[in-house]
């Protein structure tokens, strides 16, 4: 008996460390909002300070040419949670409901959260949703995620003093906050602490957050100590509200220390991370939902701050500026420190991605690429043969990158057809159209565009829907 005991403990104690090994990775993604390319120190920021994705950064992999998945905010989320590109997302457009929220993503949407929790994971999504309502198909407690704690709808998150915010479709209303530019309560901070919150509840088994905060985009709001710390350092007018949201009396003082506040909220992340000895079994990754505000809209000034750094064009605008965001991945002992990453890829990678490190099947029939290899040094990585967008919107817009080709059209719903065509390998500012030197690149262009688009009844784009 006594010789039976001591083997089933040697057994034990060979076996408990493989299973510890076995456990799933923990997934945090976190999205910024209208935050642009060059917005953060390592991507060439001057005048807003971002120790803490500095400091991941040089920790992790920079990615130098990532795309979001359209160039606004519901659209491109679409393409993130789907891994499908905007030619076969669900939704291609902002699109109101009544009262309120957004156009749903169906039922049946195979989404990221969706196969995570399948596999185990307890999965939280905290911020701002904007797929549907809590009673409505795109729900994210009907689309994978355990909990849900923030804005479903992206009108509602125009202001970062809301009078309620939704936790697991129950309102709550917020002491405090009587619904004008300010408040006691900073939606920001909430969704940080219910993000730290989160993470320490989970801590014992895998977990996937899905952490797509409301910072930078307007309204600018910011808490007093946040504020004091740019107050004063250069030339700010008040901005009177003439286009749009919220009065403020330093502009770029607040805008500024708004970014920063973010900042300061992933440290305090990775800081939790560090403490529940979760750090090397946690993949971090960080982006935005597309570029910088249009200047001057809500009171931002994306010129002063060079926040798309070289890049042409803002929000709403398929060019890079509006397009080509930030993104930074680290995973401690898996990634190598202060690698920069030129791979091609955008948001409908990221299901594929998070597929290949969480060991699940990734769905057949997606138009993204696992980056996996990339991110970790190590592997062949496949690259896309092309990346595609079109968007309804801002007059109607079709988009290629291929290569080092990036072909564009604009203002398709007034009958144009003319593609721009840039060389981004020596014109990364799109700046010279060399369509015309190249008619077979543009002709090619062309035939994959007509490929990539399939119609949509709820987003009709009649300048090439059924040709």
């Amino acid at each position: 008996m006594c010789r039976l005991i001591i083997t089933l403990i040697a057994v034990c104690a060979f076996i408990a460390p493989a299973h510890a090994q076995a456990k799933k990775p923990n997934i945090i993604y976190i999205l910024a909002d209208d935050l642009g390319y060059g917005e953060l120190g390592c991507y060439g920021q001057k005048k807003i300070k971002t120790p803490s994705l500095d400091k991941m950064a040089a920790q992790g992999v920079r990615f130098t040419q990532h795309y979001s998945g359209n160039a606004v905010c519901a659209p491109s989320r679409c393409v993130l949670m789907t891994g499908l590109h905007s030619g076969h997302a669900q939704i291609r457009n902002n699109s109101e409901t009544k009262p309120d929220g957004q156009q749903p993503i169906a039922a049946d949407t195979v989404t990221i959260a969706r196969i995570l929790q399948r596999l185990g994971y307890a999965t939280g999504m905290i911020g701002k949703w904007g797929l549907g309502m809590h009673d409505s198909s795109g729900d994210p407690q009907k689309q994978g995620f355990d909990h849900f704690f923030g804005y479903y709808c992206q009108r509602h998150a125009h202001n970062h003093y809301p009078t309620f915010l939704w936790r697991n479709a129950q309102k709550v209303p917020l002491d405090g906050n009587p619904g004008k530019a300010t408040g006691k309560q900073h939606s920001h901070d909430l969704f940080e602490k219910d993000a730290l919150e989160f993470i320490r509840k989970n801590k014992d088994k895998p977990f996937f957050l899905y952490l797509p905060l409301t910072i930078p985009h307007v309204a600018l709001q910011v808490p007093e100590d946040s504020l004091a710390e740019y107050k004063g350092l250069w030339n700010d007018p008040p901005y009177l509200g003439k286009k749009g949201y919220q009065q403020h009396e330093h502009p770029r003082a607040c805008y500024a220390a708004m970014v920063t506040r973010m900042d300061r909220t992933i440290g305090r992340i990775l800081d939790l991370l560090r403490e529940l000895d979760l750090d090397d079994d946690t993949i971090v990754l960080f982006s935005s939902d597309n570029g910088p505000t249009h200047d001057g809209a809500g009171g931002s000034d994306s010129v002063f701050f060079v926040s798309a750094g070289v890049l042409r064009g803002f929000k709403g605008s398929l060019f890079e500026g509006g397009v080509r965001v930030p993104m930074i991945v680290r995973w401690p002992r898996r990634t190598q420190p202060g690698r920069t990453s030129d791979h091609i890829s955008g948001f409908q990678d990221v299901l594929p991605t998070l597929c290949d490190i969480a060991g699940a099947k990734t769905p057949k029939g997606l138009d993204g690429i696992s980056m996996l290899p990339t991110i970790l040094g190590k592997g062949e990585q496949k690259k896309h043969e092309f990346l595609y967008w079109e968007f309804p919107g801002y007059g109607g817009q079709q988009a290629l990158r291929m290569g080092d080709w990036k072909a564009l059209r604009q203002n398709m719903n007034k009958g144009n057809t003319t593609i721009q065509l840039f060389d981004l390998a020596k014109d990364v500012s799109e700046t010279t159209d060399v369509a015309a030197a190249n008619p077979q690149i543009v002709e090619r262009v062309l035939a994959i565009m007509r490929t990539q688009h399939v119609d949509s009844k709820l987003f009709p784009f009649k300048a090439i829907d059924g040709k």
